[in-house]
């Protein structure tokens, strides 16, 4: 009997300390990626945040909120690999920021085998478009907005023909994505792109969360519990694809 005991005591006791173990590192990773693993017995999701402004080649100032694409491309490569994650979730709130960085994290996702789900939170401007609408099905609470607009760039620019053919090939770049990873019309997203109306000294459109849904750039209007409940069905139905 007293064997017994002592057994349920040493589990008891491996079980709180992987408990504590995993408490910790999911502390480091909101720390340090702006990510957290959840889970219940219906399955594990790893959620990762893509706030502030996408952080490209150049170190943005320190008192910008960045996600920088050399922390996040290996990490979502971690999170396709890891036999013991079920699905991902993308919390969206950004500005935008650097094309390239920007367009190489959604083609990652875009890319992934396991089941994604993007939600936007407050933001998904510019560049955040292509990346809420690269997972496999992508959500918008209804007070967010998305910001559509040509591309843009800051510093010198050459003012002969080669610049603005490049311009070009990279904004095609960016509409060819978008079309493919969403149910928007490239015509309709060239039209949002070019509006003259809708922004002050600008050209492009605004987008609110029925707005968005409307025009077939994201999928639908929810909440976070929405896309929680969404992920794990996509990853049950992988499960029972693999049976």
């Amino acid at each position: 009997m007293e064997e017994k005991n002592e057994l349920q005591n040493e589990e008891f006791d491996k079980s709180s300390e992987n408990q504590g173990n995993t408490t910790e590192e999911n502390g480091d990773q909101i720390k340090e990626m702006s990510s957290v693993d959840i889970g219940n017995r219906r399955g594990k999701i790893h959620c990762l945040s893509i706030i502030g402004e996408i952080e490209g080649h150049t170190i943005l100032p320190p008192q910008s909120k960045t996600t920088k694409y050399e922390h996040v491309i290996p990490h979502l490569l971690k999170v396709e690999e890891d036999e013991t994650i079920d699905g991902l979730l993308i919390l969206l709130n950004t500005v935008g920021g650097d094309v390239e960085a920007g367009l190489a994290i959604a083609e990652m996702i875009s890319s992934m085998k396991k089941p994604t789900v993007s939600i936007v939170l407050g933001g998904g401007h510019s560049i955040g478009v292509p990346l809420a609408v690269a997972s496999k099905y992508s959500m918008i609470v209804p007070s967010a907005t998305m910001t559509i607009h040509p591309i843009r760039t800051t510093g010198m620019v050459i003012g002969v023909p080669q610049s603005f053919q490049y311009f070009n090939k990279v904004q095609e770049r960016l509409i060819s994505f978008v079309v493919k990873n969403s149910n928007i019309k490239e015509k309709r997203l060239k039209e949002l792109m070019m509006e003259t109306s809708k922004i002050p000294n600008d050209m492009g459109t605004i987008l609110f969360g029925e707005e968005a849904v409307e025009c077939g750039l994201i999928d639908k209007v929810g909440g976070i519990s929405d896309a929680i409940e969404k992920i794990y069905k996509l990853a049950k139905t992988k499960k029972s694809q693999k049976k």
